[in-house]
Order: C-alpha cells, then sequence, then structure tokens
C-alpha cells in the first residue's frame, strides 16, 4: 500500500504530466489540420503533408487517450484507490507508476490483457 508521501508524489507527477500533454495537443492542434488538396504543391510535398498530418493526429490521439488515464488515476487518489490494480487488487508495483503513474493495471494482469 502506498503512503501518504508516496501519494502526494504521484498526484503531483499526474498534474504535471496532464498539464505537459495538454500543452501538447494546444501546440499540435495546428499540425493536424486537413490538407488543402488544391494547394499549388507537388504531389511528394502533397504527401509529405498528408503524413505529416496523420502523424500528428495520431499523437493527439494518444495524447488525448493518456489524460483520459491520467484523469482516472487522479479519481483513484481521491477514492483513495490509487496504486491498486483494477482487475486483481494487488499493488502496483512502484516501479511501473514511476514509469507510468497513470497505469491501472498490475504488469500481470496487463499482460494478460496483451
Amino acid at each position: 500500500m502506498l503512503d501518504a508521501e508516496q501519494i502526494e508524489y504521484f498526484g503531483k507527477k499526474l498534474v504535471d504530466l496532464r498539464e505537459e500533454l495538454e500543452r501538447q495537443l494546444i501546440d499540435h492542434e495546428s499540425s493536424s489540420a486537413t490538407v488543402d488538396l488544391d494547394q499549388p504543391i507537388g504531389r511528394l510535398s502533397r504527401m509529405d503533408a498528408m503524413q505529416q498530418q496523420a502523424m500528428a493526429k495520431a499523437n493527439r490521439t494518444r495524447a488525448a487517450t493518456r489524460i483520459q488515464k491520467i484523469i482516472a488515476a487522479q479519481i483513484a487518489i481521491e477514492r483513495g484507490e490509487y496504486g491498486e490494480c483494477r482487475i486483481c487488487g494487488e499493488e502496483i508495483g512502484l516501479k511501473r507508476l514511476e514509469i507510468a503513474p497513470e497505469a491501472p493495471l498490475c504488469i500481470a494482469c496487463q499482460q494478460s490483457r496483451e
């Protein structure tokens, strides 16, 4: 079970990570804008622009998904359930939380899902 100091540490880490991801979403908003096919540029430049747009959209989707997991972890802190696996109820390892503080599952349950 995590102690109060660890909960506070991970709570701050979650806030910082969420702020960073939200900034990324704002910064990359223009990168995922629709490519204008009528723009007078070469075919390869248009293909490159479309590929960059697709990558930007994928990055935005990943960031938005991670933000949702962070929000769920913040709610778990409020409920006193942070650090517990949602499937088996066992404690999520500190190393795992250090790498991904929004992780809802222990390593064993995560591996069995994949």
